[in-house]
């Protein structure tokens, strides 16, 4: 541990207008084409720094899971532009269909993901990182197999969580990269506490973050992210069928090399929408104080929380979010 006596930070049950934030700003491309010519384009602008041996970390899902970002748009991004690439992956920390090895590559034959290969990366063990400036970690434990990837693209599914109120690019590594059985217990469970998932707001935001910092860090530079922001559930992809209904209005695809002003950026969205747009996965973040992730990556200098939004559809012209989600309509399955 970093901290013998770390205290959690407040305000995650707070939205921080643009307003109020200061410092620098960085880059975000925006499109509204949902397609997998959409990500190829969007990723085209933030893959310069992808080299060497490329690890794309994606949520594969849950057996049949409904929002996942859909299969031919990652095949067609891979086929044509990381044909190299492995999507990666580690087990689950709770008990079902990808908590072994063995059940996780039962399930990413149901979902589909036979068409590059798949590493699970904590197979066969971890490896410790360092977390630079954490308060609860001065490490964390990911999949070992992290170590063989040279650079690592974040595909992210945006979207609800039951814990982490959103997830974004920073829930997708912090949780998705940490090993299944050491990691994430870290990030979930007090230490010899009953209950698996006690860990819950303003702690569970920070220790999210500081797994997430390690990723960051350890790529130095070669790590984009892209978050595609399609059936945004308030449940997470971990939930499977059992997801709750998707009632917030599809949005677009975001790219950056700035976690934190893509995941600043996805939310700012979210909250430019119209109240009963947007409402369902607002209450999901608030309630769960999810907005501690951004104010804590601003604090771990992770990045930015301003940024100039290009859309990348109208000729790279700056616009705000409220231009951005203005023509959004209604979401239908």
């Amino acid at each position: 541990m970093q901290n013998q006596n770390p205290v959690p930070g407040t305000g995650g049950d707070r939205y921080v207008p643009y307003a109020e934030r200061t410092g620098e700003q960085s880059a975000v491309y925006f499109t509204r084409d949902l397609s997998a010519e959409g990500l190829r384009k969007i990723y085209a602008r933030v893959c310069s720094n992808i080299t060497g041996k490329v690890g794309i970390k994606l949520h594969t899902g849950e057996p049949h899971g409904p929002n996942i970002i859909p299969r031919a748009w990652v095949k067609s991004l891979i086929e044509n532009d990381l044909p190299d690439a492995s999507i990666v992956e580690t087990n689950s920390y709770y008990d079902g269909a990808r908590y072994t090895t063995k059940q996780h590559l039962e399930t990413l034959k149901t979902n589909g993901w036979t068409f590059c290969p798949v590493d699970i990366m904590d197979a066969e063990g971890t490896a410790a990182l360092p977390v630079l400036g954490g308060k609860w970690f001065d490490k964390m434990y990911m999949g070992k197999n992290l170590l063989h990837y040279d650079s690592l693209l974040v595909l992210t599914h945006f979207k609800g969580h039951t814990k982490g109120g959103f997830g974004g690019s920073d829930k997708n590594i912090g949780i998705g990269c940490a090993d299944g059985r050491i990691g994430k217990a870290m990030i979930h469970t007090t230490p010899g506490s009953d209950d698996q998932w006690d860990i819950s707001g303003e702690e569970f935001m920070e220790r999210m973050t500081e797994s997430a910092k390690a990723v960051v860090d350890h790529f130095a530079g070669h790590i984009s992210f892209v978050n595609v922001m399609r059936n945004m559930s308030v449940s997470c992809d971990c939930e499977g069928v059992e997801a709750e209904p998707v009632v917030t209005p599809n949005v677009g695809i975001l790219a950056s090399l700035d976690i934190l002003a893509i995941d600043q950026a996805s939310v700012d969205l979210i909250y430019a929408m119209k109240e009963n747009d947007r409402h369902a996965l607002v209450e999901r973040m608030e309630s769960r104080h999810g907005l501690r992730q951004l104010t804590y990556m601003k604090e771990l200098h992770m990045g930015n929380d301003r940024y100039r939004l290009i859309d990348i559809d109208n000729g790279d012209r700056s616009i705000s979010v409220g231009d951005a989600v203005r023509d959004v309509v209604p979401f239908r399955a």
